[in-house]
């Protein structure tokens, strides 16, 4: 009678299952800094570019809102009706579905498997380029309309349409360029991206002034001479980033050459963007129920909560440098099967962004005028920012901790959590904001609203990395027989 053995594949009880006693590691498998190198160092070393890049984009807004403003006053209505439009597209293609593109790179690479990486950022090129001609057909079929429900009217509507249709009729180019950005980041290259942000800043700020104004022998396009210059910048920008991947310089080529479209790849990318492209949306619409909530308290209470808003979007863009570049250090962590490694990336991007940002928030609370003083000289305008400024600033810094929490999650694949997490806010805002609005609440009120809210974002952000298992998941031991060669 033969005996039958019973072998138990070994768990472990945490996050991951215990490797096999002998594992072949795969050729070409990065070995670096991003996969082995110490955490807070190598943290910084991918953050700094990326601070100078987006700083160069918020350097963009205020250079386009200067020269917009000598077109006159109704092309600055124009700008700030069409521009919700504008940030929610640059944010879905760059932070969600480019951060996405980055994850599933930094995984590949992580697992040591260039091939497939390969071939994921051939099929992110198809999904941006799919993106970018569902947004310009959307805004150039229903952007006019949209823009009139917004509550554009006579020659504000006029110009909103003709920056509308230059820009969202190149809105092919804005997504391939995030995803190309988004493939570079995601085998940890950080420099070239941010170079060429801060090449894009120069070349908008450039070109759109000359085509917008007139310069020189140039005519004055208006508002479609300042589209324009955004889109001739982007194709240089495309231009350089994709003769540095299909010239065999970056890690990853992209496999367009008898590519074969695998559903699975386009799974692994959407799984991630997909979901996470519902952050932006919610964030625009979060900042148009508050702002909606202020403008009945008149145009000084607006000024001022909007030379706040200016202040987070500065501070903000400094959390988004330190997640973007946790995305391919966690990408890569959990591609190697380093759960462990990824989730203190995560908690170290967190801790760093919230200091990062509410250190010099803080500053701006106790001394406002270093920021107020820049935008206004109105007595009232500037008593109404000192008091949000004092209400809000302090709390910017868990707006960081979330931002963090956010990219560390599209790192591991797991954003649902930090989607949520805004929703919360979302819902959280409208209903507090309703209940403030019928008991006669002052603008005081809503400042705390808008502060509390930041609370509850980074909090259920932190608490979603928590709950979230990023390593595969435990399964039972498994049972398997083995037949021995004894027998009775």
């Amino acid at each position: 009678m033969s005996d039958v053995g019973v072998a138990e594949i070994p768990v472990d009880q945490e996050e991951r299952p215990k490797p096999p006693p002998s594992r072949p590691v795969k050729v070409g498998a990065p070995r670096s800094a991003l996969v082995d190198g110490p955490i807070l160092r190598t943290l910084l070393g991918l953050a700094w570019p990326n601070v100078i890049g987006l700083s160069a984009g918020t350097c963009v807004v205020i250079a386009e809102t200067s020269y917009i403003g000598r077109l006159g006053v109704e092309s600055l209505a124009a700008m700030a009706l069409v521009f919700p439009c504008v940030i929610l597209m640059m944010t879905m293609s760059g932070g969600a579905m480019g951060g996405a593109v980055a994850s599933a790179i930094a995984r590949a690479l992580g697992a040591g498997d260039r091939e497939r990486a390969g071939t994921l950022a051939a099929h992110a090129l198809l999904i941006g380029i799919t993106f970018g001609l569902v947004f310009m057909l959307g805004m150039l079929i229903f952007g006019p309309r949209l823009l009139e429900l917004l509550g554009g009217r006579g020659n504000v509507l006029a110009q909103a349409i003709a920056y509308t249709q230059v820009f969202f009729g190149g809105a092919v180019l804005a997504w391939l360029l995030n995803t190309l950005a988004g493939v570079l980041r995601g085998t940890g290259n950080m420099k070239l991206p941010s170079l060429l942000m801060l090449n894009s800043a120069v070349c908008q700020i450039i070109l759109g002034g000359t085509l917008g104004l007139g310069l020189g022998p140039i005519p004055q396009f208006g508002m479609r001479g300042v589209a324009a210059g955004a889109l001739i910048a982007y194709t240089i920008n495309i231009g350089v980033m994709s003769w540095y991947l299909f010239s065999g310089r970056a890690r990853v080529v992209p496999k367009l050459a008898g590519l074969k479209v695998q559903w699975a790849m386009f799974f692994d990318i959407l799984k991630v963007g997909a979901v996470a492209c519902f952050s932006p949306l919610q964030s625009v619409l979060t900042v148009s129920i508050l702002t909606h909530m202020l403008a009945k308290f008149g145009t000084a209470i607006l000024a001022g909560y909007g030379v706040g808003a200016r202040l987070e979007f500065l501070l903000i863009s400094i959390a988004f440098a330190f997640g973007i570049a946790s995305v391919p250090m966690v990408g890569m962590a959990i591609g190697g099967g380093k759960i462990a490694r990824a989730r203190r990336i995560a908690w170290t991007a967190g801790v760093a962004a919230f200091l990062a940002v509410g250190t010099p928030a803080s500053l701006v609370a106790i001394f406002p005028d270093l920021w107020v003083n820049i935008f206004t000289d109105s007595a009232t305008v500037r008593a109404t920012s000192h008091q949000y400024l004092s209400t809000v600033a302090p709390f910017y810094a868990f707006m960081g901790l979330a931002t963090a929490m956010y990219f560390s999650s599209q790192g591991a694949a797991k954003v649902l959590g930090p989607v949520l997490a805004q929703t919360a806010r979302l819902i959280y805002i409208a209903v507090c904001g309703w209940w403030l609005s019928t008991h006669a609440a002052t603008a005081q009120s809503f400042f705390w609203l808008a502060a509390s809210s930041m609370v509850v974002l980074g909090t259920l952000s932190c608490s979603s990395v928590v709950l979230t298992r990023w390593g595969p998941r435990a399964s039972r031991a498994e049972i398997r027989p083995a037949l021995s060669a004894a027998a009775d």
